[in-house]
């Protein structure tokens, strides 16, 4: 049965369509297909520290190709040609968190691939927990937008954490940046 259409990131974003450099070369190294893609690149990010999205993958999807930065492998999670799926920027958003990413880099490379709405809308959401966490602080000094996001579209900032309920002693519940487990 065929599955019905889904709109792409870009769409839900207001965004123009742009046809990434970056995922055409990731298809050809990778041999995905433009349907497949998305969880493959998952999958890498899963492999690399993104712990809290691991789940069991189709045998069928490739393996990593550690010739693409974690850089590489986030900005193309937050691409717009995706059909849009909210697991793939919070993804992206954990295995950024690591002290592993080159914020100057990352900053570049979101230019390049006209993905700055949504490591920004990151970046903010960051600051609440850990304003000085990079890259996060070093995005929001020195990256721009074209435009903002609609909100909407994006992850609410609970989804980019981990949090515990009330504690047994009526403390308030502990809330955590989802970050990356280095050393992947």
């Amino acid at each position: 049965m065929k599955q019905p259409h889904q709109a792409n990131l870009a769409v839900r974003l207001g965004e123009p369509a742009h046809v990434s450099p970056l995922l055409r070369v990731m298809l050809a190294v990778s041999g995905c297909s433009v349907d497949t893609v998305g969880e493959w690149l998952l999958k890498c990010a899963v492999e690399r520290g993104a712990f809290h999205y691991e789940r069991e993958f189709s045998s069928t999807l490739p393996s990593d190709h550690r010739t693409f930065s974690d850089e590489e492998i986030a900005v193309a999670l937050c691409l717009g040609e995706h059909p849009y799926n909210s697991v793939y920027i919070r993804a992206a958003a954990q295995l950024l968190s690591s002290t592993r990413v080159d914020p100057a880099r990352l900053a570049r490379l979101a230019m390049m691939e006209r993905v700055e709405p949504i490591l920004l809308h990151i970046a903010r959401t960051a600051e609440r927990f850990d304003a000085s966490s990079e890259p996060w602080r070093y995005l929001r000094r020195h990256l721009k937008t074209r435009r903002a996001a609609a909100l909407d579209a994006l992850p609410h900032w609970s989804r980019f954490v981990s949090q515990t309920g009330v504690t047994a002693f009526g403390g308030p519940p502990e809330i955590k940046w989802l970050s990356c487990r280095t050393g992947k």
